[in-house]
């Protein structure tokens, strides 16, 4: 006798609690008026499901916080850092190990190393703190995403891959000028899409043949590598630890938030295998960061980290992790709300664009929408579209190639219940979808304006009555 359960059970049991309230559709409505209408600025007592992001907002387990209690707090030299470099090294292979506070110090120290003015760097797609970075810089960051990611119900196993065609290209036509080539996995970008390990080891071969190296923002490597498992031939067979050990493999190094796949609330790191680049992020580690045994980091973050890096990669953890993702997605799917396909490993994106098509992208589709579900059932997202991507860096607007609202799960904070509440909100504002107006900016920071841009009905109110 042998059961085989349908249902997917958090693997894990809860020890700790922390309470959440209720507040009214009107108060909610003062709430975002006094945030200029960016949920960024609200007060996080003020959301009932917060899926702002998953970076950072994640619960640590036991074996991570005891952890923290034994951690050294040695200015230098300390032992939690050895086991934290020890645990980076264990899993990607990389020969320096930079500690940073989260993944865009890793970035900036990085480009701060090797990028000039003019210089070039590839990439699947940037994320908004890697290409802030970049530009910073006065360098171009460059977005060559396979063709099959800008079409969001297109279902296809590895949308997140980088175009080889176009990077070879790129990396002819700016030779001398690309410093580094990125990889992002999985793609945050594009929908929370994956990236194959043919198409990681092909980028390898093209960069070796052009002598640049490539880096990986390797904020999700963990659930990449399910991904990996679970649509790769030839992959089924193998751990997510030995994936993702391939996956590092072939590149030279990594920039990495620890808030995501690392299962911290804070913390990060550069890893790279250049022995001159190294000494040089080191030396502006010190600069703006810390030694280069803790780089902005407690002792105590440096044990989470060490420990969290581990625990991503336990199987059961992943399998719950991406089914409960997915499970939402066929939810909306079945309801005709549109989504990028297939569903990610860390978010569901609404297609706002798809979705809402009587909004201009010039009143800023996604945005309304991510409003709107706020304002009807507490629920706190993201705009991935033309108000963070819009702004280029010579002060003109351009249409982002999507319209995106990205719902992002904290690690092991919410239950199947929360999950259905969820759905119950998506439907309710998928059936007044028409009565939704869009948005304008009010007032705007020159960079990465999204954090705290302030925005206005652009027709006086958010929802028709």
């Amino acid at each position: 006798m042998s059961f085989q359960p349908h249902t997917v059970i958090e693997p894990f049991r809860i020890k700790m609690v922390e309470p959440i309230r209720h507040i009214s559709q009107a108060e909610r409505a003062a709430a975002l008026a006094a945030a200029g209408y960016n949920l960024f600025l609200l007060k996080a007592e003020d959301v009932l499901i917060d899926l702002l992001t998953d970076s950072g907002t994640g619960a640590m387990s036991s074996a991570q916080w005891g952890g923290m209690l034994q951690g050294d707090e040695s200015y230098a030299g300390a032992r939690s850092f050895f086991r934290f470099e020890s645990a980076v090294k264990d899993i990607t292979g990389l020969k320096h190990v930079i500690p940073t506070h989260q993944g865009r110090a890793a970035e900036r120290i990085l480009f701060g190393s090797c990028l000039a003015e003019g210089d070039v760097v590839p990439n699947n797609t940037h994320f908004d703190t890697t290409r802030a970075n970049v530009e910073f810089r006065g360098a171009t960051a460059l977005d060559i995403p396979v063709p099959e990611a800008l079409q969001p119900q297109l279902v296809r196993p590895f949308k997140g891959n980088i175009d080889l065609d176009a990077l070879d290209e790129a990396l002819t036509r700016h030779a001398g000028h690309v410093p580094l080539a990125m990889i992002t996995v999985t793609n945050n970008s594009g929908g929370g899409q994956p990236v194959s390990m043919a198409n990681i080891r092909a980028a390898h071969d093209i960069c070796l043949r052009h002598a640049v190296p490539l880096f990986l923002d390797a904020c999700r490597f963990a659930e990449n590598a399910w991904f990996i498992k679970m649509r790769e031939e030839g992959y089924a067979d193998k751990s997510p630890f030995e994936i993702a050990r391939e996956m590092f493999s072939y590149v030279d190094g990594c920039t990495m938030s620890a808030k995501k796949d690392g299962l911290a609330n804070i913390g990060g790191f550069l890893a790279l295998n250049d022995d001159a680049l190294a000494r040089k992020c080191k030396d502006l580690l010190i600069l703006t960061e810390g030694f280069p045994t803790y780089g902005g980091l407690a002792g105590y973050d440096l044990e989470a980290i060490a420990a969290g890096l581990h625990e991503v990669l336990d199987e059961d953890y992943l399998h719950y992790r991406i089914r409960s993702v997915q499970y939402l997605g066929e939810k909306m799917t079945a309801a005709g709300i549109p989504i990028v396909l297939p569903t990610g490993g860390h978010a569901i994106y609404i297609d706002a664009r798809a979705m809402l098509p009587h909004i201009p992208q010039s009143e800023y589709p996604a945005w309304a929408l991510s409003l709107v579900l706020y304002l009807v059932g507490g629920v706190r997202s993201v705009e991935i579209g033309s108000v963070m991507f819009g702004r280029q860096p010579d002060g003109t607007e351009k249409p982002a190639s999507m319209e995106l609202v990205r719902l992002a799960f904290p690690r092991r904070v919410y239950t199947q219940s929360h999950v259905d509440y969820l759905a119950e909100v998506l439907l309710y504002v998928n059936r007044i979808k028409a009565s939704i107006r869009g948005v304008r900016i009010a007032e705007s920071p020159d960079t990465l304006r999204h954090f705290s841009v302030r925005m206005l009905p652009a027709h006086g109110a958010l929802c028709e009555e």
